[in-house]
This record gives C-alpha cells, structure tokens and sequence, in this order.
C-alpha cells in the first residue's frame, strides 16, 4: 500500500512538472445553470423590465444528489414599439458537463400571464460553450406594443460540487439579446439554515474552486442581490457557494447536543471533524480561501481546534480523535507557512497528537493513514525508523526559530454559535504521563522552512488531497 502510494505521488509530481497549454481545471461535471429568458433570432423591441429570480434551497442531500434548489423566475416583459411581436421564446434546459454529455434541469413549466403554455424542446448553442449544442425549452408568446407581459418559469435546478461544498449558477448574460438593460433584477438564494461567511462562501478572491457572487446582502434565511439598468455580459453570470445543507446540519446537531450534553466527548470530537471539514478546500489547498479573505472558515479552523481538544481531554485513550486532531493541526501548519506564518508551535502539538495515537493503536489503519501524512508534511519533524517513527523535532535539541510574521490571533467573532464547556471535570493532559516522561520536550522550537525545495509546495497539494480523504472517513 505505502508503496503503491509513492508511485501515486511520484506520477502526480512528474504531470505536475511538465510544461501543459494553459487549460480550465479538472473539475467535476458541471450542472446546467439556470437562465434568463431569450428571444428569437429577430431583432426585438421587447425590453425586460424587470426580473426576480428565487433560488429555494432544499434542505439535506442524498447519495444521487448533491443539493437541490427549486426556481422560479419572474419577468415583466414590456414591448417598446409601436406593433405587435409574436416570437418563440426560449430558455435553455441543458449544458455541456465539461465531460462530453449534457445535463439538463428538470420540471420545467412556463406561465404566460398567469396560464400555463406548452413548451417546445429544440436544440441551440450551449450557453457556456458555443461549440456544442444543446436542449432548449420554446414557447410562443406575442408581445402588445407599450403592454407589460408577464412570464413565469420554474423547474428544478441540481447543485455541482464536492463534498462539503456546492455551488448553483444562473445565467444573466442571455438576458442581454432584449431590447436595452434590465431595468431590475433580483437574485435572491433562501436557505434552509441562517445564512453567515461560515456556511455561504463570501468574496474569495484568486481562489478558483468558489467564486461567490460579490454584493449580496443577508436577510434572514436569504441572501438577496440587486441590480439596475444591468447590460449583462458573462462577467455578470451569477454564482453562489454553499456548504452542502447535509454538511450544516451535521454540525447544528452536535452543537444542540453539546448545548444540553457538554460532556459528550464522541459529540466533541464529531463537532471538530465537521467544522475541520468545512473549514478547509476541498481540492487540499488549506484554507477555503485563505483566512484573510474567509473569515468563517478562521472561525470554523478555531471551533475544530476547541472541539478536539474536549475531545481528547474527555476522551484521552480514543486514538482516532488524537490522530484528527493531529491531522487538523499538522494540516493548518503546513499550508500557513506559504502565507509567511510561523506555525512551529502547530507543528509540534500535531507531532505530539499523532505520537500519542500511534502509542494508544499503533496498528489502526486510520491512525497510520494520517501518521503517514504528516511525515510527508515535515519530512524533518518526523520519520519512519523500520515500523516505528522518530520524533525528530520533539527529541533533538534544535537552532534556534528566524524571525518569522506576527501570528494573527483569529478570534471567532460575538455572534459565532457559543460551544458549552463540561459540566464534568476533565482530565489535564491529551497526552499520557508515561509518553511525556519518555520524550522530553526541546528547549526551543524547532525551525520550519517555508519551502524545504522547488519540489515541497506541489507535493502538499497532493499531501492535501490525500489529507481530504482521510478527514472524511476518520477523525
């Protein structure tokens, strides 16, 4: 197994080396987005005047789904000229999935002041790629000069994403082949959890996985985004980031349990593997975007350190929370360094955590999945001696830290979900007496290099990947 993974690591290395043309990311196959209304091939006097567009999200996800959300879009359609129009209006109802098919939405219906029409299946441009075809909705509508028509659309719209994250777009930029701007429109996302910057992924700049949509405006379980006299380009398409409702939920639940059962120390350690999960990419990039640019995820990294750590103290002979937290820890230190943070003291408890699962299980394939990690992570703190690993860091008497930044303190913010303390008391150390006495600490810490060679940052984008893996089927 060990071996079959350096194989893996060595070929992901030498694809990642070698010159490429600039291409998009591989990424899982996309979702149709919803749409604005289009008309015909004519030249139309017809103006949309205004448009709200509803994006309901359901609560949960199941294993053929990743989220749902139900639409429905409204449109004032106003005929600025002086004769009739009658045209087939169209909608598109699929889009290339990046992986040569095509997927559509699904229970489409339209309403055409207030009736109902019939819809007429044909095929045109792909709405993100011109070069393929594909399914579009057509209906008849005539439009009166200088009359409001109001056009109805709903249908059900599947989320695209990886666990724990989802994402749903809408189409502005096919609004622009009316007549003028959009006089008004309002896209607004209602969730079925309350809406913050840990469970909606806000502004993330330069960082490709998410790209909310910036300008929307929180209220109450919607998030709401206005515009005026909008000339759509596809610069304008709309997307929203969310972590999946299953996801949120999961978290929910153990905080109301802690709320009423504090001691709970298997509810800790499950509160501080979702929110280790929600806090971080899931492509192993660290951070979501970087805690300058996601506070919520600064927030949800701090919350997982809390939950482990009463895991452990409630909970000090369970192997597989130590070896999470190990993992959480060695996992923020790692990726951290890049943005010129000292993370040395992280390093060491990561260090610590991992010793003190690999001595309560030493062969549990979890703990040695994530032992593993960590070793490939700081190749000088830590290395495997025949079947066993030395500590270097933990036993050598190591040079003295360089300077290094300031480390930010990243404090949850006052309206952050308060997390109860036990009720019970708890033990003093995550780590036995025995171990510590064994291993005595170092006088100083240690130095982490930013970069140990050309080769360090693409391996820890794999070390990620695999980190991800082990976070979602173990501590």
């Amino acid at each position: 197994m060990k071996t079959k993974r350096i194989l893996l690591v060595a070929c992901t290395l030498a694809l990642l080396l070698i010159p490429t043309p600039a291409q998009a990311d591989i990424a899982p196959p996309a979702q149709p987005p919803g749409s604005n209304l289009q008309p015909g091939a004519e030249v139309t006097q017809v103006r949309m005047v205004a448009e709200t567009v509803l994006l309901d999200v359901s609560p949960g996800s199941s294993s053929k789904s990743l989220g749902q959300a139900h639409v429905t879009a409204d449109f004032t359609m106003r005929n600025l000229g002086e004769a009739a129009e009658s045209m087939a209006v169209r909608f598109p109802l699929g889009a290339s999935d990046g992986w040569s098919g095509i997927k559509e939405i699904a229970g489409i219906r339209v309403k055409v002041a207030g009736r109902q029409v019939l819809t007429h299946r044909i095929m045109g441009e792909d709405p993100y790629r011109s070069d393929h075809q594909v399914p579009w909705s057509s209906f008849d509508v005539t439009f009166p000069p200088g009359e409001d028509v109001a056009v109805h659309v709903e249908y059900t719209l599947e989320a695209s994403g990886e666990y724990p994250f989802i994402w749903f777009k809408y189409v502005l930029s096919s609004g622009a082949a009316w007549n003028d701007s959009i006089g008004s429109a309002d896209i607004i996302v209602r969730l079925p959890y309350e809406p913050s910057d840990e469970n909606v992924l806000f502004d993330s700049p330069g960082f490709t996985a998410f790209g909310t949509t910036l300008g929307g405006a929180i209220d109450g379980k919607t998030v709401r985004w206005h515009y005026e006299d909008l000339e759509p380009t596809t610069q304008d398409n709309f997307e929203v980031n969310l972590v999946m409702p299953s996801a949120w939920e999961r978290l929910l639940a153990e905080q109301d349990n802690l709320a009423s059962n504090p001691a709970d120390g298997e509810s800790w350690g499950r509160l501080g593997k979702v929110s280790k999960e929600l806090a971080f990419s899931s492509r192993g990039k660290g951070f979501r975007a970087g805690g300058e640019f996601d506070p919520g995820a600064a927030r949800l990294y701090q919350q997982s350190l809390q939950a482990y750590d009463k895991a452990v103290t409630l909970l000090p002979k369970d192997a597989l929370w130590h070896a999470g937290y190990a993992d959480l820890l060695a996992y923020h230190a790692y990726f951290e360094r890049f943005n010129g943070t000292d993370t040395t003291e992280e390093a060491l408890h990561a260090l610590r955590e991992i010793r003190t699962a690999l001595d309560l299980a030493p062969n549990d394939p979890k703990v040695q999945e994530i032992a593993e990690l960590i070793s490939w992570s700081f190749p000088d703190g830590m290395k495997l001696n025949d079947k066993t690993y030395d500590y270097l860091w933990l036993t050598a008497t190591p040079s003295p830290v360089p300077p290094t930044p300031e480390l930010v303190e990243l404090v949850p913010s006052e309206t952050a979900t308060p997390i109860p303390e036990p009720a019970t008391p708890t033990a003093p150390s995550v780590a036995s007496e025995a171990t510590q006495a064994a291993t005595p600490e170092p006088a100083s810490k240690p130095s982490l290099p930013v970069c140990g060679s050309a080769l360090l940052l693409p391996l820890g984008l794999v070390v990620g990947a695999f980190a991800l893996s082990s976070r979602r089927k173990t501590g």
